[in-house]
């Protein structure tokens, strides 16, 4: 495990959630996939938020989520 993640990396992950979500981009889904794997490694995360931030790597990592249907 490594350290708790500063604001800037749980920052970092919500934009490129976000940018994915409104604009359907692939890079920024497999980003922020990346950027969860890493929280969810961290130290010092409740079991809870461990939980959601794995499945919401997860999801971003499937093909629906790194190809969107046409029209986005």
């Amino acid at each position: 495990m490594t350290a708790a993640p500063n604001h800037a990396v749980w920052a970092g992950a919500l934009t490129l959630l976000l940018v994915h979500q409104e604009t359907g981009c692939p890079h920024s889904a497999r980003q922020a996939a990346r950027l969860l794997e890493c929280i969810a490694e961290s130290e010092g995360l409740d079991d809870t938020v461990r939980a959601l931030v794995e499945r919401a790597s997860l999801r971003l990592d499937t093909p629906a989520a790194l190809h969107p249907p046409s029209g986005h």
